[in-house]
């Protein structure tokens, strides 16, 4: 354990997060997503729902704001305009923790890929349907700055 480090985030998903550099992209996925197949790294966060484990990832790691698009989810059916509940909650963990970014819908196909080419792929036990998430990784400034 650690002061101040949400007791979700292990020893292994610490040091990825750690070792991410900016732009680079972690995509955390519901339990139904074929996260074994697609991963380059793969943490297992068994047991755990998506929302308390991207709330605190959030914590810990700065979202880009290099880019105008950084947060990026799946969509019901492949369809952007289709909302299911549970994006309503990615939503407000990321406007609590990254405010001002927008939650960008994606196409099945282009979020797949994107997942695909992610650093890491955080693997939940998440029920929900299109309960995934990729986010680019910021930067911190220096002090001052």
């Amino acid at each position: 354990m650690l002061i101040g480090i949400p007791s979700l985030l292990g020893p292994e998903l610490l040091a990825v997060l750690r070792a991410m550099g900016h732009g680079d992209e972690i995509a955390i996925v519901d339990g139904n997503y074929p996260a074994e197949e697609q991963a380059k790294r793969l943490i297992r966060a068994d047991g755990l729902d998506l929302i308390p484990v991207l709330d605190a990832i959030l914590t810990v790691l700065p979202v880009d704001d290099f880019v105008e698009e950084a947060l990026f989810r799946s969509s019901t059916k492949g369809d952007p305009k289709l909302v299911d509940p549970v994006h309503g909650e990615i939503e407000a963990v990321c406007a609590r923790r990254a405010p001002g970014r927008k939650v960008v819908a994606l196409p099945g196909a282009d979020f797949y890929a994107r997942v695909k080419a992610a650093h890491v792929i955080v693997a939940t036990s998440e029920p929900r349907l299109y309960a995934n998430i990729v986010v680019r990784k910021g930067v911190i400034y220096p002090t001052g700055a």
